[in-house]
């Protein structure tokens, strides 16, 4: 980690080398702020993937968006020029299904949530139920209802363990943000006096499920992401190489303020191209 309370954008010299002496294997990224801003394409992301794709590098894009499964995720990029192949995305939804069928194989879940993670749900053998539930999941949807959050508190009191997709408060839309899953499960916490188990970014949790898909290991594998809240944190803490890109939430003079820093800090994903 980088020891100066200033970190400077660095300008890339050769492969990336991981802290133990190892070069990078594995590639996990961030999509919103790394790979797109606004549906269009970060400079640089397009070669990065196709660079990837054409060495055969092992990588993943992890989002914590589970409205969308991987296949619709594909095409969402590919309409803002880039081509990633569905096998190479892992979502939240992905990473609750993973979670739920490793604790209790056929559980009976109650869902709060779009295709993204009732799909995943179903592909990982859980019963999809409003009767006697072992889990209330909560998701992201554009389309909450006060009756199915109503249904979700009185289960939980009933017994229903509590799980949420990811902790993200609000969520972006040409309009402005939105409330999502994170705020939504304020709500029921409230009401319950239940916290939930979260599974996505910042928990580690969800880059071991995702480094399990490519069979990555710690001491090889990268994390590319542009929030230090969550990206660069989870990294750290799964015991990756971090590099923050300064081309989506993070600034430069934002770092300071936190008590970790990245193993690298670039502009943009652009930066990484000379080092593959």
């Amino acid at each position: 980690m980088s020891e100066s309370p200033d970190v400077e954008p660095t300008q890339p010299a050769g492969p990336v080398v991981y802290r133990s002496g190892q070069e990078i294997e594995c590639w996990l990224t961030d999509m919103d702020g790394v790979l797109v801003h606004e549906n269009h394409p970060v400079p640089g992301a397009a070669e990065l993937i196709q660079r990837w794709v054409d060495t055969s590098r092992r990588f993943l894009v992890l989002t914590n968006n589970s409205i969308y499964t991987p296949r619709d995720l594909a095409a969402r990029l590919a309409s803002s020029g880039l081509s990633i192949p569905e096998e190479n995305i892992w979502t939240s939804a992905l990473a609750t299904a993973v979670f739920l069928k490793d604790q209790m194989p056929g559980a009976r879940i109650y869902v709060i949530g779009e295709a993204g993670l009732t799909t995943a749900l179903h592909e990982a053998g859980m019963i999809l139920t409003d009767q006697d539930p072992d889990y209330v999941v909560l998701g992201e949807t554009r389309t909450y209802s006060f009756n199915a959050i109503t249904t979700a508190i009185r289960l939980i009191l009933d017994g229903a363990r509590f799980i949420a997709t990811n902790p993200d408060a609000t969520g972006p839309s040409r309009d402005g943000v939105l409330p999502a899953t994170g705020a939504i499960a304020a709500l029921i916490s409230k009401a319950t006096g239940r916290t939930p188990y979260t599974i996505g970014k910042p928990n580690p949790m969800m880059f071991r499920s995702a480094m399990n898909q490519i069979d990555a290991h710690s001491e090889t594998t990268a994390m590319i992401g542009d929030r230090m809240d969550t990206d660069i944190i989870a990294g750290m803490e799964a015991g990756l190489h971090t590099v923050l890109v300064l081309s989506g939430i993070t600034r430069r003079e934002d770092i300071s303020a936190y008590p970790f820093r990245p193993n690298q800090v670039l502009a943009s994903v652009k930066d990484l191209l000379q080092q593959l």
